[in-house]
């Protein structure tokens, strides 16, 4: 066995994205990706990066990534939001997720964040298992709320 953690580069996109797709299929949204390689160029490799990647090599293949980004809460300050980590389903049990977590929470101390966050669905019993064993809080207080732009452009009457 052979996993490598790095971080991830423009040639990683179309692995990117083929992960984004399965963990897509795994929680019955696949239908609600709408990503694309050139958003991902734009969005993660650009003038202006919005997000971050750790890329797992597991024998020379990708096999899982973990994408992040900073959101800033008025309480605590600096956060890493951990958007998702994914493991291609043949390989997971082998600490691959494991070794992408432990590189996530090494960027939070790295970046002078004060903590994470993340989301799980809580039909999801393998990743809550998971987080639990990292001793991970789960809050039961907060809703989630989403927008999307199509919505947002109705409501506001703007094109762009």
């Amino acid at each position: 066995m052979s996993l490598h953690i790095r971080k991830g580069t423009v040639a990683d996109i179309p692995d990117l994205l083929r992960l984004i797709r399965e963990l897509a299929v795994f929680e019955r949204a696949e239908h609600e990706v709408s990503n694309t390689p050139e958003m991902m160029l734009r969005d993660g490799f650009g003038a202006n990066p919005v997000f971050g990647s750790w890329v797992a090599e597991y024998d020379g293949q990708v096999a899982g990534i973990a994408i992040w980004y900073y959101r800033y809460s008025t309480w605590k300050g600096k956060r890493l939001y951990l958007e998702d980590i994914i493991v291609t389903e043949d390989l997971r049990g082998k600490g691959i997720g494991k070794a992408l977590f432990k590189r996530v929470m090494e960027t939070v101390i790295q970046e002078g964040c004060t903590g994470m966050m993340w989301q799980v669905l809580d039909w999801n019993e393998p990743a809550i298992e998971f987080y639990k064993g990292f001793g991970a809080r789960f809050d039961a207080e907060w809703i989630n709320c989403h927008l999307e732009a199509a919505q947002i452009k109705e409501m506001t009457g703007l094109t762009s």
